[in-house]
């Protein structure tokens, strides 16, 4: 693709532009739309270089990282929009928050994303997340011939739109902030990596944390989406909603023997019961 093509010309004009000295890109388990290394800067701070591979969910990365402002992020050092690059503070020891149980994830996770909730001025160049959910629709209504029960995802589909369209209190969300997407670092504890903004409802941002927690939500969809909830400060049936209307209806690889939409049926069923 364009993209990969152009990245050893960007590069190096990154590293002449920055005055920066690569390392070896970043390898893990978390899946990424980006080339990722350490850097280090002329003055020997260092820093990590982040090439975003162009995408509707990541589209305002930067601008984004501008209005945290560190608070609780990574601090964006430097910026190349028309190439997607960033130049980010890095997190020491930079561990993901995935090492710590379950339970203190949660407390985590809700300290950060209360902290990240905040209503940006107009104008700015946020967009709200019924663009994102309208983008998912489309997605999963051109998979219809693989679906496996079609009520229930297009009952995901009507309640996906349905709350992206009617929040009670619209703010700057992460949409993508779970245990991968914060690292151990010295400036603080924890810090965030990787924000996908959308204006929302801020019931949605404890969709992600939950949905990488998928053991324990299959267990207990019911309780865990309570507690979670609860130490969040967000409306428990409004987070009920959005995890089962992802769960049913959000796009996907395959939709055969699919745990997500095993879960919807959890869900749908505490519910109506």
């Amino acid at each position: 693709m364009d993209w990969l093509r152009a990245l050893p010309s960007a590069l190096r004009d990154l590293e002449r532009r920055w005055g920066i000295t690569l390392g070896a890109p970043f390898s893990g388990d978390e899946g990424s739309c980006a080339w990722v290394a350490p850097a280090v800067r002329r003055d020997g701070t260092p820093s990590v270089l982040k090439l975003g591979m162009p995408h509707i969910e990541s589209a305002h990365e930067i601008q984004g990282l501008r209005f945290w402002n560190g608070d609780p992020t990574v601090k964006l050092q430097e910026a190349h929009e028309a190439l997607g690059a960033m130049l980010l503070e890095r997190c020491e020891p930079g561990t993901t928050l995935r090492a710590v149980p379950e339970s203190e994830q949660d407390v985590v996770i809700a300290k950060v994303l209360n902290r990240l909730w905040r209503t940006p001025l107009a104008p700015h160049p946020f967009r709200p997340l019924s663009v994102m959910m309208a983008y998912w629709s489309d997605e999963t209504l051109s998979k219809s011939s693989q679906w496996a029960d079609a009520g229930l995802v297009r009952e995901g589909l009507r309640i996906m739109k349905d709350l992206a369209d009617h929040a009670p209190r619209e703010v700057l969300l992460a949409t993508d902030l779970h245990a991968g997407n914060v690292l151990r670092a010295q400036r603080e504890p924890w810090l965030a990596i990787d924000p996908k903004p959308f204006i929302g409802d801020m019931a949605y941002d404890a969709t992600q944390h939950l949905l990488n927690c998928l053991e324990r939500l299959e267990l207990d969809p019911v309780g865990t989406i309570s507690r979670f909830a609860e130490v969040l400060g967000v409306d428990q049936e409004r987070v009920h909603l959005w995890t089962f209307a992802r769960a049913a209806a959000e796009p996907r690889e395959s939709w055969k023997d699919d745990r997500l939409s095993m879960l919807a049926m959890l869900l749908g069923r505490s519910r109506f019961s």
